[in-house]
């Protein structure tokens, strides 16, 4: 069995992707590691690979945003202040460890708008993984 064949760029980006959603969720997973491995071997497919990591993390992230949403009982869930001071936006740290995901399960429990919390979401995970391709890059 020829193993090269698992380093192509298009196994690369699967495997990214499944990362990525896996780490988004309860999975202590690390897309950072994966992301910085993929690029470092296939840098030519750098906006790919952003685009492919920041969807299915924010997949990830709204299946948690879900689970809060539909699973909520009547106890607090951590992370209900910052989310209910400051909304939708709070989820630009939803990427951030420890706090990230509380901070999406939250937001799910206080049913922040669906829409809103994809894109702030998003954005912030994009942001995220765009830092560390571009400090790679500068590295490289």
């Amino acid at each position: 069995m020829d193993l090269s064949s698992f380093a192509t760029p298009d196994a690369g980006l699967a495997g990214l992707a499944v990362v990525a959603f896996l780490a988004a969720t309860l999975v202590p997973a690390s897309s950072e590691a994966v992301l910085v491995a993929l690029l470092g071997l296939h840098p030519e497919v750098f906006w790919p690979a952003l685009g492919i990591a920041t969807a299915a993390n924010t997949a990830g992230g709204m299946t948690t945003y879900l689970v809060g949403r539909f699973i909520a009982t009547r106890r607090p869930a951590k992370g209900l202040g910052a989310v209910s001071r400051w909304g939708a936006p709070a989820l630009l740290f939803g990427w951030a460890p420890f706090v990230g995901d509380a901070l999406v399960l939250a937001a799910g429990w206080l049913k922040v708008n669906w829409a809103a919390a994809l894109l702030f979401q998003a954005a912030g995970r994009f942001a995220r993984y765009w830092a560390i391709a571009k400090g790679l890059a500068l590295v490289n």
